[in-house]
């Protein structure tokens, strides 16, 4: 599914993570630069999935890659706005899994911007893709559920 602005408010999230927004993240226009937004996005992913496995994750070992991002920006980020990550898996295949994210502000309630991604199964040792592991299967699941 496509979530926009019309349909995030049916979304329940129960991931969200503080956003600190630093000086060198802001353009001369006074904003966050559109492409760091996709490191908040990373941000939100990584600690998603660290609060999933109850720890930190080595990420140079992960079975998960991502292989798709598409980002929709529907107001600019302020160095002063109060943003929050929201993060939720919301489709497991066989060797994928489709997360969504949400950058907002919680002073003026505004969603700044949504991220629809695609992670997959990886075996960092052949590089290649493999099943999405029973484990993250089940810990998305009991997360999410």
């Amino acid at each position: 599914m496509n979530y926009t602005v019309d349909n995030i408010g049916e979304v329940v999230f129960h991931h969200q993570e503080d956003i600190q927004i630093r000086f060198n993240d802001v353009d001369v226009l006074g904003h966050v630069n559109n492409a760091i937004q996709l490191n908040y996005f990373d941000y939100g992913k990584m600690k998603y999935f660290e609060t999933l496995k109850k720890r930190k994750i080595n990420w140079q070992e992960s079975d998960l890659v991502i292989v798709n991002l598409n980002v929709d920006f529907y107001c600019p980020v302020f160095m002063g706005d109060d943003i929050k990550v929201k993060t939720k898996v919301y489709e497991i295949g066989k060797k994928s899994v489709k997360l969504l994210q949400v950058l907002y502000d919680e002073k003026s309630r505004t969603i700044k911007s949504i991220c629809h991604s695609v992670m997959c199964g990886f075996d960092p040792k052949t590089n290649t893709s493999v099943l999405i592991s029973d484990e993250w299967k089940d810990l998305i699941h009991s997360f999410e559920d």
